[in-house]
């Protein structure tokens, strides 16, 4: 990690909902989640969370590092159709050594979908894809 990783750190995603990120494409193996409406599923909410955490490590984090994501509390509290914009801020409220914590939050163009916390952990990829690799090979 970087120097420059600190608390206040932050970064905005802007994305437009496609059909493919509504519910019933969630878990599509299941026919009550298929038969829901589509709207932004809050799988696909917290993952855009994610992602605007992660873009706002990019900068801060040496080679070879990267984050995995820890902790997520979040309300999802209002539905956004096929085609709105949702507009993701993420800001770093805590880095307790390679524990770090966000604040997160979703607008779409009408109004607050979702805010909370997201946890996340600096990892050495190398280090972390051994251990994966090495837990697949016990599960055989």
């Amino acid at each position: 990690m970087k120097q420059s990783l600190k608390p206040g750190i932050a970064h905005m995603l802007r994305y437009t909902v496609p059909e493919s990120k509504t519910v019933p494409h969630l878990y599509s193996e299941s026919d009550i989640i298929r038969d829901m409406p589509p709207v932004f599923a809050t799988g696909f909410m917290i993952g855009l969370m994610e992602w605007a955490c992660v873009e706002a490590l990019r900068d801060h984090l040496e080679p070879g590092e990267g984050s995995v994501g820890t902790l997520v509390n979040v309300s999802h509290s209002a539905a956004t159709p096929i085609g709105m914009a949702v507009e993701v801020t993420a800001r770093c409220v805590e880095v307790d050594g390679r524990r770090l914590l966000f604040e997160v939050i979703a607008r779409d163009e009408a109004e607050v979908i979702g805010q909370g916390t997201h946890g996340r952990y600096v990892v050495d990829w190398s280090r972390f894809n051994q251990r994966v690799a090495e837990k697949a090979g016990r599960g055989k």
